[in-house]
Formats: structure tokens, C-alpha cells, sequence
């Protein structure tokens, strides 16, 4: 006789794959809540999620990370954790199948996967401690236990023939309406999801309370008045033009792009800064307050993301505030290769683990490289570095730009290969002359007349000399550019376009101050950054 658990063979049938595949995912749910919980109490990043997400980020190709940032932007950490949690799900399906006719090995898959969490956890850069594997080994446990718990209710009921109608004269099972135990299976089904549901909100909650002294450190934070402000914009630096990007790109605008799935969140009275390595005379440690209480410059500086395809969004103009790093290399003993100092390359370590090498002589070539503390009149915000990262003109962020900072070795370019170098970027990597259009956006269909062509242009350090717009294969005509406010940061542009009806295609291009016109030959971003000129197609009514 067929059962609702398994048939005449002793297979798996209905309801026993479904909701065994359920059992699956219920399991899989508890065991990331209750991981999530003690995470709260170890360390956000030791959660399995974000471990397995870090681990996947530094084992992806570079030209899956940029196919990333390109398509996804900066949702690209979302899509990731997003992406984790369907892998999971369709294995805690399969998982919880197969624990209906084989039990243990189920839940021993579930002890696995956590055994997958607990080793990502401990191997991340910035682990501290073997207790980074804990919340994965606990979420496992009470996976397993749970899976085992909701698979036993789905398991047919065997009487004896001394039990009476339960079975037959040949000892036959139970009919399908008492072959396996429906109510235990819904209550059990029914608590665990409840349970887990609000093990998952307390473990956020903890999270979230943990950061509240970071927050509340950044809160006390009153930028003292620059020692050397920054000049005001100069007037006509900022084009009235309607669509073009704005001089200074607000906070909230401002592009992110980096490896963290957790923006950490450093409390500044904690901070420290530390400065060792080859040809340093004089290790120095220092607070967020030592920095507050040195003098501080104040800069308006474009930076950009080697990621940044061509036209691309991932660059931004800030007002930053800070302290002059080569000052504190100076005082530590440190001088640059040029001088016959023995280290080249600076490594800069976050406290999330990332590395950025950035070269020794372009810090103090006496450019304005800072450990920056404010943007746009305001602390760093978190998910720009809080409390402290670094900012030098010139450079591409991947060799530059190190947000959370908390040590600085000085080192060389032959004995050590940073994060990004690694995994086949380039070593050193200057900002490469560019332009983008951004009025009108691509396919537009403005009407015939004068129609304003504008965007911005950036070649940090070396600065913008002209910028030229060619309509469809006609000759190069030079645009107006907007007032320079440094070399350091872009300039807007503008052409005033008299369109005619049809299809056009719109192309920029930018010459530097040294006189090097940026090129038409087409590059994708690996290794040093994208080439080429920006072009888009508009119809004119």
C-alpha cells in the first residue's frame, strides 16, 4: 500500500520531497539567524554571509569585478549577498529532499556548509581570532538539529499489530491519513520560522546598536578651521548649464566603490594610526585627536575610480580637510626614493583588510596628499572612510585612496604587491586624461536650434587646458571651458550645438595642461584604467 511519505519501493514521494525541500529552507533560515545573533555578539564581518561574500569578492577575476561595477554600480555588494542567499536557498532545497529518505546525511550537509562559513570567516584579512568562527559553527549546529527535528515529523508512524487498527492482518502501514505526523510537522514548520524571524531582528538590532559609539564619535566631531583653507571657487568654475554635473558633488552623490559588505564603523576616540616600515627613523602611533590638533589644509580634489568606464559616473569633486601626509612621513624619518630614501611604495591597510600600495614619491612630490577627517564641511561620512582615509591628487582610488585607515608601512614595490596588484591591476596607476557629456544624456530627442552640449572634464595633477566637441565625423571644435578652480580638480564645459533634424552622434574630447591630447584608442579599466572617447547618439526633432 502507498503512503504520503514514500511509495512501494521506498522512495521519496508527496508530501515527503516537498516539504522536505521546506524542512530544507527552514533549517537554512534558522541557522543564518541564529549565525546573525552571535555575530552581533563576536563581530558583524564573522557572519557567514558577509565572510563567504568577502572570500567570493577576492577569489572573483578582476574582469568579473568590473563587469560587476559596470553593470550593478554601487549595488554591486547588494547583488552579491543577494545572490549568496539564492545559492543557499537552492541548497537547503536539495538538502532537505535528500534528508527525507537520508537523514543524517542532510543534516551532516548543513554541518558542512557551516564548516564553508566558519573557514571563510577565520581566513579574512581582518580576523582577529578563531572566534570569527564561531557564529557559523553555531548557526550550523542548530540547522542541523533543526532539519533532523522537522524530517523525523514527516517519517511514516509504524504500530505493531497489538496496537490494533493501526495495521492490517500482514502487518501493513498506516493508511495516508495517519502516515505521517501533520500536526507535529505544521506546529514545529510554524515555530521554527517564527523563532528564527525574531532571532534574525534581535541579531540586526545588536548589530546595529554596535556601531552606535562610532556614531556617536562622528557626531562630537568639530572640524577646527583650516591652517590653509581652500581659495574659493572662482567664479564662472560653475556652468549654468541645465543637465551638466554639479561643480561639487554632494555627500550623498558621491560614488562608492570597494570590497566592504559591511561598512565598518570605527569609533574615533578608539582610532589609531600607525607609521612603521623600511627607512622610517621614527615609528609614530597617532589619535584622531593628534590629527585634529595639527595644522590642517583644505583642498578641493577630484578623485576617480579605476573602474570608471569611459563617460562613466564613478568620479566626483569634493572639498576635503585634512592633514598633509608627507609631513607625517617627515617627522617619522621617512624620505622619498629621490633623496635616497629605501622604500618606494607606502602600503596603507583599512581595517577591514584591504591593502593599497601608493607610490612613496608621488606622496611627497609635494602635491596635497592627505589623511583626510572632513568632506564638503562635514567629517568623513561612514561609507567614505570615517574616521580618517587618504586622498591624493592624481592617482586612481585602487592606489591611492584608502579608506579606515589604521597603518601605514612604508615598503617597496619589489617585496610586496598590494590587494588590487595581486589580483592583476597595475602597480602604479596616474589618473588618465579624460571627458564626459552630460547634457544630453544618450538618445535624447531634443528640437532643432541651439541645444547646449556640456559635461565635465579631469586631468588631476596635470590639469585641463581644452576641451573639444565633434559632431558626427565633422572637424574638432573647441568648447568653452568653465573657470579652473586647480589642477587637482575637473572643469566643466560647454558647446553650444546648432542641431539639425536627425540622427547625430555627439563625441568630447579633453587635452591636458602637458599638452597630451586623450586618446581615441578604445581600453577597458584592467590594469591602470579606461581609454578612449566619449560619444553619445541623440535624434533631433
Amino acid at each position: 500500500m502507498r503512503n504520503e511519505a514514500k511509495d512501494q519501493r521506498g522512495r521519496p514521494s508527496w508530501p515527503g520531497v516537498p516539504l522536505g525541500a521546506l524542512s530544507g529552507v527552514l533549517a537554512g533560515f534558522a541557522a543564518l539567524a541564529v549565525a546573525e545573533l552571535v555575530a552581533a555578539a563576536v563581530r558583524p564581518q564573522a557572519g557567514p554571509v558577509i565572510a563567504v561574500g568577502g572570500a567570493s569578492i577576492d577569489a572573483t577575476p578582476a574582469a568579473v569585478k568590473d563587469w560587476a561595477i559596470r553593470r550593478f554600480g554601487t549595488d554591486d555588494k547588494l547583488v552579491l549577498q543577494l545572490g549568496i542567499l539564492a545559492v543557499l536557498t537552492v541548497l537547503a532545497l536539495v538538502l532537505g529532499a535528500l534528508a527525507v529518505r537520508f537523514r543524517r546525511l542532510g543534516a551532516a550537509g548543513v554541518l558542512l556548509f557551516g564548516a564553508v562559513g566558519a573557514a571563510a570567516a577565520v581566513s579574512r584579512p581582518d580576523s582577529r581570532s578563531l572566534t570569527d568562527a564561531v557564529p557559523s559553527v553555531v548557526g550550523a549546529v542548530v540547522g542541523a538539529l533543526l532539519l533532523h527535528v522537522l524530517v523525523g515529523r514527516l517519517t511514516p508512524a509504524r504500530r505493531s499489530p497489538a496496537s490494533g487498527a493501526a495495521t492490517g492482518e500482514a502487518g501493513n502501514r498506516l493508511p495516508p491519513a495517519a502516515g505521517w505526523d501533520r500536526r507535529g510537522f505544521v506546529l514545529a514548520a510554524a515555530s521554527a520560522a517564527a523563532a528564527s524571524a525574531a532571532v534574525g531582528a534581535v541579531g540586526r538590532s545588536l548589530t546595529a546598536s554596535r556601531g552606535q559609539d562610532a556614531v556617536a564619535s562622528r557626531r562630537r566631531v568639530v572640524l577646527p578651521s583650516p591652517g590653509s583653507p581652500a581659495q574659493p571657487v572662482p567664479r564662472g568654475a560653475r556652468l549654468r548649464v541645465q543637465g551638466i554635473s554639479p561643480f561639487i558633488t554632494p555627500n550623498a552623490d558621491f560614488y562608492r566603490v570597494d570590497t566592504a559588505l559591511v561598512v565598518p564603523k570605527v569609533d574615533a576616540t578608539a582610532w589609531r594610526l600607525r607609521i612603521h616600515g623600511e627607512g622610517v627613523q621614527r615609528p609614530g602611533t597617532y589619535t584622531f585627536d593628534d590629527l585634529l590638533r595639527r595644522e590642517l589644509i583644505e583642498r578641493d580634489i577630484t578623485l576617480t575610480c579605476v573602474s570608471n568606464e569611459v563617460g562613466g559616473p564613478y568620479t566626483g569633486n569634493a572639498r576635503w580637510i585634512g592633514v598633509r601626509l608627507a609631513d607625517l612621513l617627515a617627522e617619522c624619518g621617512v624620505e622619498p626614493p629621490s633623496r635616497g630614501g629605501p622604500a618606494d611604495q607606502l602600503v596603507s591597510r583599512s581595517v577591514d583588510g584591504m591593502t593599497i600600495g601608493t607610490p612613496v614619491e608621488d606622496v611627497m612630490d609635494g602635491r596635497d596628499a592627505m589623511l583626510a577627517l572632513g568632506m564638503n564641511g562635514e567629517p568623513l561620512p561612514f561609507d567614505h572612510g570615517f574616521p580618517v582615509r587618504m586622498v591624493v591628487p592624481g592617482l586612481y582610488g585602487f592606489v591611492s585612496a584608502c579608506k579606515w585607515i589604521k597603518d601605514i608601512e612604508l615598503t617597496s614595490f619589489d617585496s610586496y604587491d598590494p590587494y588590487w596588484v595581486e589580483r592583476g591591476w597595475a602597480r602604479q596607476a596616474p589618473v588618465k586624461t579624460s571627458s564626459r557629456i552630460d547634457t544630453p544624456k544618450p538618445f535624447a530627442r531634443p528640437r532643432t536650434g541651439t541645444v547646449m552640449v556640456a559635461g565635465v572634464a579631469w586631468a588631476q595633477h596635470r590639469g585641463i587646458d581644452k576641451v573639444e566637441v565633434r559632431i558626427d565625423d565633422g572637424p574638432w571644435r573647441q568648447a568653452d571651458l568653465g573657470a579652473e578652480d586647480t589642477r587637482d580638480t575637473w572643469r566643466q564645459w560647454s558647446f553650444p550645438w546648432q542641431a539639425t533634424t536627425g540622427g547625430h552622434t555627439l563625441t568630447v574630447r579633453a587635452t591636458d595642461r602637458t599638452g597630451a591630447v586623450q586618446t581615441g584608442t578604445r581600453a577597458r579599466t584592467v590594469p591602470d584604467g579606461a581609454s578612449g572617447w566619449h560619444s553619445v547618439v541623440v535624434t533631433v526633432d
